[in-house]
């Protein structure tokens, strides 16, 4: 049985980011190579995300098929027909019509979606959540942990290299100037390059925050593996995750200094024993696949009324420390008094829980 209590993807990178990135791409020149193509673009930078349909499966169907197929290489040449397609409808159905003259180059068109699809990914790869790019021949997740779920210095850039034009046009326009073609082109560039140089930026302090946090000892255990996760408002703090031998230590990182821990806060939580309860709930359905997913998960065995059991998962990626809201991407798995699968869901509930502890 399954359901979900919450969404899956709270995390995942906001949609106007996309469609600026695709506008900005078609005004930074292709669109004076053929008509429709900064629609396409801006179009085709969005449509990835058309896999959110899977959000209405269940939670674990919705988390497995997410960022897959449409966030993929492979995937994308048909996310790029489709958006093609539906353009060619569109001026089909206004009589072949398009501005300045310009007739649209199919092909050129078709190339340019793909191109715009391929932004998509890069922005997603660029935060936490990761994609899934060489989908069907590799399942692997990829992230770089750099840009937060929105990016308030990528949103400036992006809007001010189209609004502004368009101001400028209206300047000229009421002065008697003479249009020569479509506006916007230098802008558009100008503002493409500052994406990438603060991608640099926030490149160069995430790693001063993960070689700081490499560079310590936690009660006196190297760490295994270790992550450092934007946080919102700050470009110079981190949200820091270690995984030792027998514990997990949570931690804000200051890359400006940078300095591990520098209020004092950081939380350890011991890896909880391994039980058939535990494994049962890994081999699930639910299970296999958030433990693809997740990074540093954690799991938490709950006793039921019924005589079953309920076991959390969380990723510590999204468990920051001083959150007031709910961690997102949780989930979980029921299991009866003989460990067989009773409900798998996404989100939070407390149904029936009689023991927080461990059995």
């Amino acid at each position: 049985m399954y359901s979900q209590k919450a969404p899956v993807f709270s995390d995942s990178l906001e949609p106007i980011t996309h469609f600026l990135t695709g506008a900005c791409l078609g005004r930074a020149g292709f669109n004076r190579k053929t008509a429709l193509a900064t629609a396409t673009m801006c179009l085709a930078a969005e449509a990835p995300d058309l896999d959110m349909v899977s959000e209405f499966g269940h939670g674990a169907f919705a988390l497995g098929h997410h960022r897959g197929f449409t966030h993929s290489f492979v995937g994308s040449f048909l996310v790029a027909g489709v958006v093609v397609g539906f353009l060619y409808l569109i001026w089909r159905w206004r009589g072949r019509k398009t501005n300045y003259n310009l007739p649209p180059r199919w092909g050129l068109l078709y190339a340019l979606a793909y191109l715009a699809c391929m932004s998509h990914i890069f922005l997603d790869f660029t935060n936490g959540y990761g994609v899934r790019p060489f989908w069907p021949f590799s399942e692997r997740w990829y992230s770089w942990d750099i840009v937060y779920i929105w990016e308030p210095v990528l949103l400036i850039l992006l809007l001010g290299a189209l609004v502004l034009p368009s101001l400028f046009a209206l300047i000229n326009t009421e002065i008697g100037a003479r249009s020569q073609g479509p506006q916007g082109r230098l802008a558009a560039r100008v503002a493409l390059f500052g994406v990438c140089l603060t991608w640099g930026v926030r490149d160069y302090e995430h790693r001063r925050a993960v070689n700081a946090m490499d560079a310590r000892l936690y009660k006196d255990q190297d760490p295994l593996k270790l992550g450092a996760y934007p946080m919102p408002g700050n470009p110079f703090e981190w949200h820091g995750v270690v995984e030792t031998q027998n514990f997990f230590a949570t931690m804000m990182v200051d890359s400006l200094a940078p300095e591990v821990d520098p209020r004092g806060q950081m939380q350890i939580r011991f890896k909880p024993e391994e039980t058939d309860i535990t494994l049962a709930a890994k081999r699930s359905y639910f299970g296999r696949i958030y433990l693809d997913w997740a990074k540093f998960p954690i799991t938490e065995t709950y006793t039921l009324e019924s005589g079953g059991y309920l076991v959390r998962f969380k990723d510590l990626r999204y468990d920051y420390i001083g959150r007031n809201q709910r961690t997102p991407l949780t989930g979980g798995v029921e299991l009866d008094a003989n460990l067989n699968v009773v409900e798998e869901f996404m989100g939070g509930r407390s149904r029936n829980v009689t023991d927080p502890s461990t059995p």
